[in-house]
């Protein structure tokens, strides 16, 4: 590839922030809130223009469950998001913990509401652009992130970054040491969400939705049927998550996008217009397979966010393992405890080949009994190298197989809260030096905010 070198240019430098995150997903969000709440002068940049990541401008459709079985395990920050989405969805019960259906225009209102109550400031539709190193002497790290938005350029600086893109983009580009995907770089699939109105409620909810019929977990989905058809090709496979989001409207998570890897814009683009030829040709399959509920369906929205499920993972302090996870381990510097289980989206290779098979040896989702949980270590969002950046959400630092399971909403909303106030005591107590932190500090005040941390 040939290269342009950018002429020498004086940009606009606002070096008034005490904490700066970087993406507006729940992860960022949460650690937004968190350290503007503590007190610190925070700035959010997300490159939308809204914030939630997956659960809005991804129409991702639910969320994962809050619960171990027993009791809410995500707690703080992400039981207020969680509550407060489901007081306003009439259609939900107020006791229901896990698939709870997210109303995304709902969901976009209150991450604007929390990050107002909490003072904490949003910059909309700015990209992050360029990660300028800290000044020699100052122990390694970032010193200024460039953002690119309707004026151009512009300079940002604060004491302490949060990386929350996802992809880990601030860590990656400020030299940290990475991994992405499997041993060999493959990437678990993508999909792109969607959802389809006018679907006939009562038909769905006693038809498909009793039982959960419609779902690839029951040999009875009509999915199979489609598949069998031959009539509609751009239907991958079986994968049909779905949940009703409101009156008549249903969003699914459906069907797999392979070889989309979110660092690679040219791929991203071309997988967008494919997913939205799928989302139509699922609303006709519906139609026409499943009609007493959706007959008179239409297409009414698609996502606007590629639903990415990995990246890049950073190497931090500590990596957590796959026997982590096995072992239901606790850690005297966790900061919020996690049970889902691991979730890898089967390759392309696979479903050829009529298998389950996992990445890492794992030939089944991995779950645990009601009430087990494990940790998740401070040490796994404090990138190694790097002296004043956090990372919170699908990006820190494990094995690819423990990635599958701590990258979705709820334990990215806890991890985000603990990111923020880990900031803030950073800055106050250590120069901005994120791996100075002292955990059971942070956890006292995680536990003074209501968080769910059992002795390990």
């Amino acid at each position: 590839m040939t290269t342009y070198t950018l002429s020498a240019r004086n940009l606009p430098l606002d070096d008034s922030w005490d904490v700066i995150v970087l993406g507006g997903g729940p992860s960022g969000c949460a650690a937004a809130a968190a350290a503007a709440r503590e007190g610190a002068r925070t700035l959010l940049v997300e490159a939308t223009g809204a914030l939630g990541g997956m659960g809005t401008g991804g129409l991702v459709p639910a969320w994962c469950p809050f619960s171990d079985k027993q009791t809410i395990i995500y707690r703080g920050l992400a039981q207020t998001v969680f509550e407060r989405c489901k007081a306003g969805e009439p259609h939900v019960a107020p006791d229901a913990l896990d698939w709870v259906p997210i109303a995304p225009e709902l969901l976009k209102r209150i991450y604007d509401e929390l990050l107002a109550e909490a003072g904490a400031q949003v910059l909309f539709n700015s990209v992050l652009a360029a990660v300028e190193p800290a000044a020699a002497g100052e122990g390694g790290g970032v010193g200024t992130v460039v953002v690119a938005d309707k004026r151009g350029l512009s300079a940002l600086r604060a004491k302490v970054y949060i990386d929350g893109t996802g992809d880990a983009d601030l860590c990656a580009w400020a030299g940290a040491e990475f991994q992405q995907g499997d041993e060999t770089g493959d990437l678990m699939p993508a999909t792109l969400c969607f959802s389809l109105a006018n679907v006939d409620e009562y038909a769905y909810r006693h038809l498909y939705r009793g039982g959960n019929r419609l779902h690839s977990g029951n040999p009875q989905s009509p999915i199979y049927r489609i598949l069998e058809s031959g009539r509609y090709p751009l239907i991958p496979d079986a994968h049909l998550c779905n949940n009703l989001i409101g009156p008549g409207t249903v969003g699914f998570n459906a069907g797999h996008l392979w070889n989309v890897d979110n660092t690679d814009p040219v791929g991203v683009s071309r997988a967008l217009a494919q997913g939205r030829k799928m989302a139509a040709q699922y609303r006709d399959a519906l139609a026409e397979f499943c009609p007493e509920a959706f007959g008179n369906a239409f297409l009414a929205a698609t996502a606007s966010l590629m639903g990415i499920r990995e990246t890049r993972r950073i190497v931090g302090d500590y990596v957590l393992t796959l026997d982590d996870y096995l072992a239901r381990r606790g850690f005297p510097d966790e900061i919020c405890r996690n049970s889902y289980f691991i979730d890898i989206h089967h390759s392309k290779k696979e479903v050829e080949a009529h298998t389950r098979a996992r990445s890492e040896g794992l030939h089944l989702p991995v779950r645990y009994a009601a009430g087990e949980t494990h940790g998740i270590p401070y040490r796994c969002l404090t990138p190694a190298g790097l002296r004043n950046v956090l990372v919170a959400g699908r990006g820190i630092s494990c094995e690819r197989a423990v990635q599958g399971s701590i990258r979705v909403m709820p334990v990215c909303l806890a991890m985000g809260e603990a990111a923020g106030i880990a900031a803030t005591q950073a800055l106050r107590g250590h120069a901005g030096d994120v791996h100075a932190v002292v955990p059971d500090r942070l956890r006292q005040r995680l536990r003074e905010l209501g968080a769910y941390l059992p002795s390990p």
